[in-house]
């Protein structure tokens, strides 16, 4: 009889971050959205508008992942028509209570999406 080795991925939790980008008008943030899930390892966890016109995407995923995505959702948001960054924000390793209070933790409608 053969023993067969089974190879088990190692499963590391990186430290994670949460991103957000507030934009002016729609283009911007869907421009910034695109962006950053191509921009590195990230999930969107949170989209809605905000005042005056304005709308934010948040993102989680490894803090360095968060990082490059949000330059890349920052630099794509200005070169849409009209685009202008109005907010950003990165927070890495936030507490629990964090993400117990705001809507930015894997809901189970993103969770088949989610890439970290």
């Amino acid at each position: 009889m053969s023993k067969k080795n089974h190879a088990f991925p190692i499963i590391t939790l990186m430290p994670q971050a949460v991103g957000v980008i507030q934009t002016v008008g729609f283009p911007a943030v869907l421009a910034a959205a695109d962006a950053m899930v191509k921009g590195g390892t990230v999930t969107i966890v949170y989209f809605d508008k905000a005042e005056r016109g304005e709308f934010l995407v948040a993102i989680r995923g490894p803090v360095s992942e968060v990082k490059n995505s949000m330059e890349a959702g920052k630099e794509a948001a200005e070169k849409s028509y009209n685009g202008k960054v109005a907010s950003h924000y990165i927070v890495p390793n936030p507490p629990e209570n964090l993400l117990s209070v705001l809507p930015l933790d894997f809901t189970e409608a993103v969770e088949q999406f989610r890439v970290s």
